[in-house]
């Protein structure tokens, strides 16, 4: 297994929040404010040009049945993840809290699947956050 090495201000929060160097709330406001990575379906696969204006991002259901939206700490870290997901290869690099008050309510999210250093927020979370 390699070792992740934190390459901006959201790793290295991560990584202190899962070593509980910072409380977890304390990382969540933290975290509304730092940029995430969100892939997103490019129905026509033009390397930087997206047509429709409605950003589909990559989601699926976790065993519970709710809709997980999926999210990185960087592009380089979707990388290997998009690759069995075709057209999702490109995406947007937003602040977490414009991310979370555009996919609205009922969806949850996963933040780096696939890495050690990540986190899982049910809706109700984020719900929560966007109300702060």
């Amino acid at each position: 297994m390699s070792t992740f090495t934190a390459e901006n201000e959201l790793e290295k929060k991560l990584i202190q929040a899962q070593n509980g160097e910072i409380e977890g709330e304390e990382f969540l406001k933290n975290m509304l404010d730092l940029q995430v990575f969100m892939p997103i379906l490019d129905k026509h696969n033009i390397a930087g040009f997206q047509e429709s204006k409605q950003a589909i991002p990559l989601s699926f259901k976790d065993d519970d049945g709710s809709e997980m939206v999926i999210l990185f700490s960087s592009p380089e870290r979707a990388k290997g993840f998009v690759k069995d997901y075709p057209g999702y290869e490109g995406g947007l690099l937003e602040e977490f809290k414009w991310v979370i008050e555009k996919i609205g309510g009922g969806y949850g999210v996963i933040l780096n699947p696939g890495f050690d250093v990540g986190l899982e927020l049910e809706a109700d979370t984020l719900e929560s956050l966007t109300l702060q």
